[in-house]
């Protein structure tokens, strides 16, 4: 790649294109992305605050059809891979279950578990693991 490609590459890292095919997300679409549920060690049941964030997802995912969602689920380190595999997808189900009970088709949302593959904290501390429990959601168009 010559350094003019590279540039590109980087402003489209930079904008939010890259990985979509050069469409970038309105930016409405990029806060929606932005924020995450948590969860609390070993668990996946949803949290109040937890509720309240997907709550307002579904209203817009109700209003924007043109979207589909990927909720990415994920966990801390601790536990073993196997274990956490499964309980990021319970956390990702959890999420998508919840999102359905308020109206949004489950046609329209996928799931996947990262587990402790692709921590948000990479430190080994108790900050670091409440960052990692977590739910992500991502957009397609």
């Amino acid at each position: 790649m010559d350094a003019r490609g590279k540039d590109v590459r980087l402003r489209d890292l930079e904008s939010g294109r890259a990985g979509r095919g050069g469409a970038e997300l309105p930016f409405e679409a990029k806060a929606f992305e932005d924020e995450m549920i948590f969860f609390e060690f070993d668990r996946y049941d949803l949290s109040p605050q937890a509720r309240a964030i997907l709550e307002k997802k579904a209203a817009w995912l109700r209003s924007h059809p043109e979207y589909r969602l990927r909720i990415e689920g994920h966990c801390d380190e601790r536990g073993t891979n196997e274990y956490n595999l499964a309980l990021g997808d319970r956390r990702a189900n959890a999420a998508k279950n919840y999102l359905v009970s308020l109206g949004v088709e489950p046609e329209r949302i996928s799931t996947i578990s990262y587990g402790e593959e692709r921590p948000l904290d990479p430190r080994h501390t108790e900050d670091a693991y409440s960052k990692n429990r977590r739910a992500e959601f991502k957009l397609i168009r």
